[in-house]
């Protein structure tokens, strides 16, 4: 309905209240076609007014979950959905209304990426054997009819309408279960009035309700020119010679609903019915209800029983004689906390994985490393054995009634078997409840500059030039010195182009690939919960939500790695036994603190020696001068950048050579430093760092001093270790300074 100047009217007479949500908007999880993050997408949709964003990227749904913390971000409705393509070429948006329907279409996703989740069904069925490649899928309209109750569907409407899509449009509308609307989009042409017209008419024919979309590319127009480098990318062709594989304009962006409704002039039903679409999915990832596998325990036993069970009967074999009175109690408190948080079946399975990995007829030797090392359990269930009692154990590191995440327990496996463990764990668990976490391949500096200065015609020994200037693979651009190093203009037009598109693709997602050995396992199907693919390894499957995802969403992941100097060790081992007839089944056989070992190392005799074979480390030995194991770990972890940067490499070095001078004259264990402490406590913080000579080394001993100097609770004491891992928590610091400081 118009007025008289022929705008656009927005009220009941109207059958348009003004409210708009554009559907189907595409982020950069639509790998080389999307040219905007989907929190950009949330915040843009906010700030135009928008009352919802509909994300549906093409065949994954990989992003969603960065699209939801984008959008709770700015309190805005999120439609999740995803961009089906057939494998006859025709495409379909889908739109999941509840829980039950995303977990159909996570189905439908995963049997398109991976003929492992066929059925018998025929018409489930592709009728292909050939296995699926990684990143590839296969699906067909019909088999998205089979599981597609529930979810809302649009059939992209086709740059010219003819009589053959309106028969297919209409074979699509008798054929889908649930709601099927025609997606109209403007083309931005002279025409574009009658086109629109034509669709509406045929709408009417056909009985699929023309719907009113934008076919979102990017958020922002100034993101247009990006979006044309990623289709030169990803069809592997230049800026010049691209041609009408190009858009044709800059406008596939977030409009304002105003804007909608001049471009959608007397068709304001169609703008109508994106809320009724909004309003009738109303399903969100927070739904998504995760329950850890239950583990099989012996009758009569809970999991938690099981598990003091077992670590009561590790307790026997690590301490032959009697449990020391403080380890009884980090295990009782231990106990406790895997209890509360109901964690109890998480460690049985890793106790189960190491256990089965140790019961082959040639033992494969395993480790476990990272936060198990704090953990005491752990240590008890034979996950590691690196004694937690000679490191003093801090809990709260590992697992804390207050953390946000679950514990996160690494186990390295021989490299050349870690394959047989990953298997175990398919079997046991089976392919729609064990799956390998996603890593998201990004775009760095040097593959940036490559690719954009590819599309946009540089020539092979200009990019290589400026990419060999860029010293690793960090950053946020390709500065303009670079150009200066590689003998380049900064004046030439197209290379500023490239420097400035090279800033804009940095960061985003290039592909995605498995994780190292990272499984997240479920009791209920977890190809309802998140889509399983091929890996490019045969009999690898693995989910598209990396790690940072998982964790948003509270899913526990278990890690199963591979290292090679196990396998290294394993056939040292076997050598020692053949030629010396000593056997050594495992890591705690051999035998600790031998003391021509450590005479070695100081020496920096350490070619091949794990951990310490560096030239940093090599040089580093013969000043630090290990004697016992708590000295290798300090070793290991002072040539780091944080202890480097932290300036506390030099002050501890003179604390070991004042130590070693004033002992060499008054006996050992005679040298004492001071430290400052409080009244009610003067000795406080020289107990926390005693065993470092009172120079902070490691992140626990960071907690510890916050909750003995500044009264942090454990919860406190953890986020402060959380937000120095900088990587992942730049510039969170700051929130625990008044604490803190004071």
């Amino acid at each position: 309905m118009v007025d008289a100047r022929g705008a656009a009217v927005i009220g009941p007479g109207s059958g348009w209240n003004g409210e708009y949500a554009e559907l189907g908007a595409m982020t950069n999880f639509s790998f080389l076609e999307g040219a905007s993050h989907p929190g950009e997408i949330a915040v843009q949709a906010k700030a135009l007014g928008l009352a919802a964003v509909g994300v549906a990227d093409r065949n994954t749904l990989a992003g969603m979950v960065r699209a939801l913390m984008g959008a709770e971000e700015v309190d805005l409705p999120l439609v999740v959905g995803s961009r089906l393509t057939f494998t006859d070429g025709t495409e379909l948006i889908v739109f999941p209304r509840d829980r039950a329907a995303w977990g159909r279409l996570c189905r439908l996703l995963s049997l398109g990426k991976s003929e492992a989740f066929s059925v018998s069904s025929p018409s489930l069925r592709d009728g292909e054997e050939t296995r699926i490649e990684k990143a590839e899928t296969r699906l067909t309209f019909g088999q998205a009819v089979d599981l597609g109750e529930g979810m809302i569907a649009l059939g992209p409407a086709p740059e010219q309408p003819d009589a053959a899509f309106e028969a297919r449009l209409a074979a699509w509308r008798r054929a889908w279960p649930d709601d099927l609307y025609l997606a109209a989009a403007p083309l931005w042409r002279g025409g574009d009035r009658a086109r629109l017209n034509r669709l509406a008419a045929m709408a009417q024919r056909t009985g699929a309700p023309m719907i009113a979309t934008n076919a979102v590319l990017y958020h922002h127009p100034d993101r247009r020119m990006l979006q044309d480098v990623l289709t030169c990318i990803r069809e592997g062709t230049t800026i010049d010679k691209a041609g009408r594989r190009l858009q044709a304009n800059a406008e596939r962006h977030l409009k304002p609903p105003a804007q909608m409704a001049r471009l959608f002039r007397g068709h304001e039903a169609a703008l109508a019915r994106t809320m009724e679409v909004a309003r009738a999915c109303t399903f969100s990832l927070r739904e998504l209800s995760y329950q850890y596998p239950d583990e099989p325990v012996p009758p009569g036993y809970s999991a938690q029983g099981w598990l003091a069970r077992l670590t009561l009967k590790g307790t026997r074999s690590r301490w032959p004689k009697e449990t020391p009175k403080d380890i009884r109690a980090i295990i009782l408190k231990e106990l406790r906390l895997v209890q509360e948080l109901n964690y109890a079946a998480y460690f049985l399975t890793v106790h189960d994985i190491v256990a089965w990995a140790r019961s082959r007829s040639d033992p494969i030797l395993c480790q476990g490393r990272g936060s198990a090392a704090n953990s005491v359990i752990c240590f008890c269930l034979g996950i590691t054995n690196v004694d937690p009692t000679r490191q003093e154990v801090l809990i709260e590191r590992f697992i804390s009634s207050n953390r946000s995440e679950p514990p996160d327990i690494d186990v390295d496996f021989e490299h050349e078997r870690r394959e047989q463990v990953m298997q175990y764990v398919y079997d046991r668990y089976g392919r729609d409840r064990a799956a390998i976490v996603a890593t998201i391949i990004h775009y760095r500096p040097r593959s940036a500059i490559r690719d954009v200065g590819k599309a946009l015609g540089l020539t092979e020994d200009v990019t290589a030039r400026m990419a060999d200037t860029v010293w690793g693979s960090w950053g946020s651009k390709v500065d303009e010195a670079h150009v200066d190093r590689a003998g380049l203009s900064r004046d030439d037009v197209r290379l500023r182009l490239a420097l400035d598109l090279t800033a804009e693709l940095i960061k985003f997602p290039r592909h995605l690939s498995q994780h190292v050995g990272g499984f997240v396992l479920s009791q209920t199907p977890l190809i309802e919960i998140v889509p399983i693919g091929n890996a490019a390894m045969p009999d690898r499957t693995f989910i598209e939500w990396d790690k940072d995802d998982i964790d948003f969403l509270k899913l526990m992941k278990v890690d199963v790695l591979a290292l090679g100097m196990l396998t290294a060790m394993k056939r040292a081992f076997r050598m020692i036994g053949a030629i010396y007839g000593r056997p050594l089944p495992d890591t705690a056989a051999v035998p600790a603190e031998r003391r021509g070992v450590y005479r070695m190392l100081c020496k920096a005799d350490s070619l091949g020696v794990f951990q310490v074979e560096s030239r940093a480390q090599m040089s580093m030995l013969p000043r630090l001068r290990p004697m016992e194991f708590y000295d290798l770990v300090v070793q290991v972890a002072i040539v780091r950048p944080g202890p480097i940067q932290g300036k506390m490499v030099h002050p501890y070095l003179q604390r070991r050579l004042e130590r070693r001078t004033y002992e060499a004259t008054h006996g050992p264990g005679s040298y004492r430093f001071s430290m400052p402490g409080s009244a009610r406590d003067p000795d406080e913080l020289t107990r926390v760092l005693h065993k470092t000579l009172g120079v902070p080394l490691f992140q626990e001993q960071a907690m510890k001093i916050a909750m003995v100097a500044a009264e942090f609770s454990g919860a406190e004491a953890n986020g402060l270790r959380r937000a120095m891992a900088t990587f992942r928590h730049n510039g969170t610091i700051g929130n625990f300074e008044d604490k803190m400081v004071g």
